[in-house]
């Protein structure tokens, strides 16, 4: 008798989030193309994430079912969204609830900071990151 789980999942943390199919097709150009050009907002926070800065791993531009999300951190299930004023358009704003319903539906937090609070209020961004944080993740108490 073996030791090992039966059927260990191939996915980090239990869960999947895309497959290679639709990685490989669409969304593994479009994620290193929005890595390579972020947004000034993108770049700001991405210096406060990296790194385990607040110690946990953060991936951004991760590909999760169809979408690509900003910032995941999968061990918390919690994504972050930097919003330029495109989201701020009414079609777009209704895309934007229908996209963070599926993630949700997946399991996921979904947190939606405006561009300009990621560049002029980056305290306020990194505390509510930090308290959803310690509600997320189990282990977390940076």
């Amino acid at each position: 008798m073996s030791d090992e789980p039966e059927n260990p999942s191939p996915f980090p943390y239990g869960m999947y989030t895309t497959d290679a199919q639709r990685w490989n097709k669409a969304l593994k150009a479009y994620a290193r193309t929005n890595r390579k050009n972020p947004t000034p907002a993108e770049s700001h926070l991405w210096q406060e994430l990296r790194a385990h800065k607040l110690g946990v791993q953060f991936r951004r531009q991760h590909a999760i079912k169809q979408f690509i999300v900003d910032f995941v951190c999968l061990a918390a299930w919690l994504i972050i969204e930097v919003d330029g004023s495109v989201h701020g358009d009414a079609s777009q704003a209704e895309y934007d609830g229908g996209r963070s319903h599926e993630l949700q539906e997946c399991g996921f937090l979904v947190l939606r900071f405006t561009n300009e609070e990621v560049l002029y209020q980056m305290p306020k961004v990194l505390h509510s990151i930090h308290e959803h944080l310690l509600l997320l993740h189990p282990a977390y108490r940076k």
